[in-house]
């Protein structure tokens, strides 16, 4: 099965992940695409380490998200990638939109075929009101059509808000 979590900073969605591969009995190995480019960053990450069993495997992995899916997938394990607007944010700043294009499609052609439990975590950005600059724009508009795209390939879409999970597509 896999599944997407989405929810605002804070809203719970890594904690919901993290127990759901937890209690889904199988080897976890956490993805994790973040980088610490600043001290707030770092602390962050810090964070989610510290709250994560030591037996779960990681793999950190900025870029290439599909290629990891793919080699680390397996039927007797479970992915928790968090999260996937970070693996965006990242593809953004390399500023070659055929690289963003290929990556997003490499992942979206590679959910159907993955063994075992996924479980993605991404941020949804699009509550708002429409962001002044242009990159933070673009941003907003590659992540709500990632969300669309990857919802309509899943079996389960969640959406946080406040600890609170909400089941918005349950297709096991």
């Amino acid at each position: 099965m896999i599944e997407l979590i989405l929810g605002g900073a804070r809203s719970g969605k890594s904690r919901l992940a993290e127990r759901l591969a937890a209690e889904s009995g199988l080897a976890v190995t956490y993805i994790a695409t973040s980088q610490p480019l600043d001290g707030e960053m770092a602390e962050r990450i810090a964070q989610h380490r510290q709250r994560r069993p030591e037996h779960w495997s990681l793999v950190e992995e900025p870029l290439q998200l599909a290629r990891v899916l793919r080699e680390q997938a397996d039927a007797q394990r479970c992915l928790l990638v968090d999260c996937l607007t970070l693996w965006l944010t990242n593809l953004l700043m390399l500023d070659d939109p055929a690289r963003l294009a290929a990556e997003r499609d490499a992942l979206l052609e590679s959910l159907g075929q993955l063994p075992g439990r996924i479980i993605l975590v991404s941020n949804e950005t699009g509550l708002g009101v429409v962001p002044l600059g242009e990159l933070t724009r673009r941003y907003v508009d590659e992540a709500g059509w990632l969300h669309q795209a990857v919802a309509a390939r899943v079996q389960r879409v969640t959406f946080m808000v406040a600890g609170l999970p909400m089941v918005l597509k349950d297709g096991r």
